[in-house]
C-alpha cells in the first residue's frame, strides 16, 4: 500500500466531517423566497439582466407547482420549509469569485478545506480543484497545461460574466428545465455557485477534476449549479463531494447538474455525499448524450435525513451509452430513495444500471428507477441489477423499477436480490479471527466492491470509510 493510501486510511474521517466553524458572512440573505430576495441575490453577483429573468421565472414556476407527496414510498418532506431557510450567504472572501492561492484564504475557512483533505487531493492527482463554502465558491484552480489547451474550469458566477454565451445557451433551457420538478425550480431560482467545465474538441483530460461543496452554517439552504459541456471527440472526469455538519435545525441541499456529451465524448460524474443526518438532500442531475457519446454516473449517497436522488442520461444519438453506478446507505431514522432514469431515443443505443444499497437500525433505502425505449430506437439494449443488503429485521429495502419499452426489437433485462447479512457468513469470518463489527464490515466492503473500484483510489478508501463510521452509528 501506498504512502498516500496508509495517510488516508490513518485519517480520522469523522473529525473531518462533523466539525463546524462560527459563520462568517460577508453577505446573508434573510430567511424565505420571494422577489425580492432574488433580486438581492442578483444584484450581490452583478448578474446581467437576462439571468435575472430566468430566476424570477424559476420562483413563479415554483410558487405554482405543488409538493411531490404522491410517490410510492418517498421520504417525508413535510418539515421542508422554504420559508425557514436562509438561501444565500456570501462568506467572508476578499476576492469575488475565489483566489487561486489556498494562502490566501481566511484561515477559518482555510482549516475547513485543510481538514477535508483537499489541499493534499489538488497535489496528487488532480488537474483542477474548486471548493465551494456556503453559497459561493471560495476557490478555484486548474493546472496550466489545460488552460492553454483551452480547458475551462472555473466557478459558475465567474462562468456567467466570462463565457455568458456558453452559459445562456446551456443554463437550464435542454437538459433541466425548471419547469421539470418542483425543486429543479427551486433551484433556478436561488442557485450559486457550482463548477463550469468546458473541453474542447478532441481534448483528453487525463486527471480528474474536483470540486468540493460544504454547508457550515445551521439552517441554510445550497444551491448549486454544475454545466460540463464535453466537445465532439473530448473526455474528462468529474468528482464532487459533499458534506455538512450537523445542527438541531434541518439544512436543504438542492443542487443541479447539467451535462452535454457531445458526439464520440465521454464524461464521468462521481460524487460522494456525506451530509448530515439533519439535511434534506434533493438534487437533478440530466445528460444529453450525443451520437457514440458515452456518460458515466457513479454516485455515493449517505448521511441525510432524506435523499431524493435520480441522475437520467437522454440518448439522443445513435450508438450513445450510459452507465450508472450508485451506493445508498441508510440507518436509524434515513430515508435514501436514489436510483437512476435512461431514455434510449435513438437506436443502438445501451445502458446499464447497478445499484448498491444497505440498509441498518431501522433505515430504509429505495431504488427508484426508469428505463424508457422510445418507438424506433432499434436494436438498443439495458440492464438494471439491483442489489440490497439489509443489517435486521426493522430495516426496509425496495425496488421500484420502471420500464417502458416502446420498441419490440431491444434487448432488456432485469434482475433484483435482498438479503440480510447471514449468520453463517459471520461465523466464518470470526472463525478466521475477526470480531462481529470487522466480519460485517468485510462482508459490506466486498459488497460495494463493484462501485468502489470504478472510484479513485482516494475516493475508493474514502468511501470505504464512511460506509463503515455509517455502521458504527459515528456520523451525523
Amino acid at each position: 500500500m501506498s504512502s498516500d493510501q496508509d495517510h488516508l486510511k490513518e485519517t480520522d474521517t469523522e473529525a473531518r466531517f462533523e466539525f463546524k466553524k462560527e459563520q462568517k458572512a460577508a453577505f446573508a440573505a434573510e430567511k424565505g423566497l420571494n422577489e425580492e430576495t432574488i433580486r438581492v441575490i442578483s444584484e450581490d453577483k452583478d448578474e446581467p439582466e437576462w439571468m435575472l429573468e430566468r430566476r424570477l421565472r424559476a420562483l413563479k414556476q415554483f410558487q405554482k407547482m405543488p409538493m411531490p407527496t404522491d410517490w410510492p414510498g418517498q421520504p417525508d418532506l413535510s418539515e421542508v420549509d422554504v420559508d425557514e431557510i436562509v438561501p444565500y450567504i456570501r462568506p467572508d472572501v476578499e476576492v469575488r469569485g475565489g483566489v487561486d492561492d489556498w494562502r490566501d484564504l481566511p484561515d477559518d475557512i482555510k482549516d475547513t478545506f485543510d481538514k477535508l483533505g483537499i489541499p493534499e487531493a489538488e497535489k496528487n492527482a488532480l488537474s483542477g480543484v474548486g471548493a465551494q463554502y456556503e453559497s459561493e465558491v471560495v476557490y478555484q484552480n486548474m493546472q496550466e497545461r489545460w488552460e492553454e489547451k483551452g480547458v475551462v474550469f472555473m466557478n459558475m458566477d465567474q462562468a456567467v460574466q466570462e463565457h455568458e454565451d456558453i452559459v445562456k445557451e446551456y443554463f437550464m433551457t435542454k437538459c433541466v428545465p425548471p419547469s421539470d420538478n418542483k425543486f429543479a425550480a427551486l433551484h433556478g431560482a436561488i442557485w450559486s455557485g457550482g463548477s463550469f467545465v468546458y473541453v474542447p474538441e478532441d481534448t483528453t483530460v487525463d486527471m480528474p477534476v474536483q470540486a468540493y461543496f460544504r454547508m457550515n452554517s445551521e439552517g441554510m439552504g445550497q444551491f448549486e449549479h454544475t454545466l460540463i459541456v464535453a466537445e465532439k471527440g473530448s473526455e474528462v472526469h468529474y468528482i464532487e463531494g459533499c458534506s455538512a455538519p450537523k445542527y438541531s435545525a434541518f439544512n436543504l441541499h438542492s443542487g443541479g447538474v447539467e451535462v452535454f456529451v457531445g458526439e464520440d465524448a465521454h464524461v464521468q460524474y462521481s460524487t460522494v455525499q456525506n451530509w448530515s443526518k439533519n439535511t434534506y438532500n434533493l438534487n437533478t442531475k440530466r445528460a444529453i448524450v450525443e451520437k457514440n457519446g458515452r456518460m458515466e454516473w457513479i454516485s455515493g449517497s449517505m448521511g441525510s435525513k432524506a435523499t431524493m436522488l435520480y441522475p437520467a442520461s437522454i440518448l439522443k444519438g445513435r450508438g450513445a451509452s450510459d452507465n450508472h453506478i450508485t451506493i445508498a446507505f441508510a440507518g436509524e431514522g434515513q430515508n435514501i430513495d436514489t436510483g437512476a432514469k435512461v431514455y434510449h431515443n435513438a437506436p443502438e443505443t445501451k445502458s446499464t444500471i447497478e445499484s448498491k444499497s444497505i440498509s441498518k437500525d431501522g433505515g430504509r433505502t429505495n431504488y427508484r428507477g426508469l428505463v424508457h425505449i422510445a418507438n424506433g430506437a432499434k436494436n438498443s439494449s439495458t440492464s438494471v441489477e439491483c442489489d440490497a443488503l439489509m443489517f435486521d429485521n426493522e430495516s426496509t429495502s425496495d425496488t421500484m423499477p420502471y420500464m417502458e419499452i416502446n420498441e419490440s426489437t431491444v434487448d432488456v433485462a432485469h434482475e433484483a436480490t435482498v438479503g440480510k447479512i447471514g449468520d453463517e457468513d459471520v461465523f466464518y469470518l470470526q472463525s478466521r479471527g475477526l470480531d462481529d463489527d470487522d466480519a460485517k464490515q468485510m462482508i459490506v466492503s466486498g459488497f460495494i466492491e463493484p462501485i468502489t473500484e470504478e472510484l479513485p483510489i482516494e475516493y475508493a478508501v474514502e468511501l470505504n470509510r464512511l460506509v463503515e463510521l455509517e455502521m458504527e452509528g459515528s456520523l451525523g
